[in-house]
């Protein structure tokens, strides 16, 4: 008998040999816990969950609606070009639909950028921290992230043009960013175009940007229609409430989308996924609710937080970053055996910070009362 025959080469093989070292170094995207999970390991009977930037109120009640009329369906393939939504997208924006990609999430739409746009040696510039998804995309592709330290939590626009060199590729511009909740302003987005080679695509990722109220927020859609070479990132996980069925969306113009036509999966976005989110954009008023909970969420939460002496960062977002300090990661052991999961920033290289979904009013006080208890008790 051969020898691969008995298995042993097998025992002898790696299967680390077949693969990059390149991805053997990449870590691992560690989501929030879901809350059945920490019910099923602690124990618990009532877990609320304010770690992974949902938004608290669910999902638009069109939405559901729209989802049991069309479940019959289920048994045929999903639209692949996405056409209808596309279409109202489209209509929304004063764009065409060949401006517009949908994508598993908008986090697809970055593999895919990634894939195509970036090789080996080449460079990708980012915030740091920033979401971790854009560091893991482009070592995928082999290619170099360059880090740009934050500025008071903020995304340092001008450090990002002194470090470009003729291997830089893609610029990230999380705004709103992740994890701090800050913004990319006006002026700033005008010194990135002014500035910017036209061989560097800009992708701003505006995840959040549904909630923001600052009226120094750039309209990135302006620069598309100029036709720059950029892509705005949208999601309908956040504001909208669809994070369970993982659609987002890109903007850009027709030859970027044309180009992530060519690899994207041809039945990528579920045809549940497709309906909910038309229907989701019909409803003014869900959004309008939404936007409510967070703008009186964040005014309890900063007047708690002041109170309680606890330094936290300003937010254009449905999140607060809170720095709880060396004890950090005992606090938010201690959280979760209470039933409330946040969502502490070791992997954002801020060991001494949690991020804090804005829930709505009865999690945001059961929250804080739990961290007074764990932080004063005697």
């Amino acid at each position: 008998m051969r020898e691969w025959e008995k298995g042993e080469y097998l025992s002898k093989f790696s299967i680390e040999k077949l693969v990059s070292s390149d991805i053997l170094r990449i870590r691992p995207y560690i989501p929030g816990k879901p809350v059945e999970e920490v019910k099923r390991e602690l124990g618990l009977k009532k877990v609320i969950k304010l770690a992974s930037n949902e938004n608290s109120l669910g999902p638009s009640p069109k939405a559901v609606e729209a989802i049991k009329n069309y479940a019959f369906r289920i048994h045929l393939y999903p639209d692949g070009a996405g056409y209808y939504l596309r279409k109202s997208l489209a209509k929304k924006f004063k764009l065409d639909k060949e401006n517009i990609i949908l994508g598993n999430g908008s986090d697809e739409i970055v593999s895919l950028l990634t894939r195509f746009f970036i090789q080996k040696g080449d460079q990708v510039i980012m915030g740091d921290p920033s979401f971790l998804m854009y560091k893991i995309d482009t070592q995928l592709s082999g290619g170099k992230v360059i880090p740009i330290p934050l500025k008071n939590f903020k995304l340092n626009i001008s450090e990002m043009l002194r470090s470009i060199t003729p291997q830089t590729k893609i610029i990230f511009i999380a705004n709103p960013n992740n994890p701090t909740g800050t913004i990319v302003r006006k002026k700033e987005v005008e010194d990135l175009f002014k500035f910017l080679p036209s061989s560097i695509l800009i992708i701003f990722d505006e995840a959040y940007c549904e909630y923001v109220e600052d009226p120094d927020y750039p309209q990135t859609l302006e620069w598309v229609r100029k036709g720059k070479n950029l892509i705005i990132l949208r999601t309908f996980s956040k504001i909208y409430g669809l994070a369970g069925l993982r659609i987002g969306y890109g903007i850009a113009k027709k030859e970027i989308i044309d180009i992530l036509n060519r690899a994207r999966p041809p039945f990528n976005v579920n045809s549940l996924a497709q309906i909910a989110a038309l229907a989701s954009l019909s409803d003014i008023e869900h959004l309008h609710r939404s936007k409510k909970l967070v703008k009186e969420g964040k005014k309890f939460l900063y007047h708690s937080l002041k109170e309680m002496e606890i330094p936290f960062v300003p937010t254009q977002t449905n999140f607060i970053l809170i720095r709880t300090g060396e004890k950090t990661k005992e606090i938010v052991d201690e959280l979760l055996k209470r039933g409330i999961i946040v969502r502490g920033m070791e992997s954002y290289n801020l060991p001494q910070y949690i991020r804090l979904t804005i829930g709505t009013q009865e999690e945001n006080e059961t929250f804080i009362r739990e961290l007074k208890s764990i932080l004063f008790s005697s």
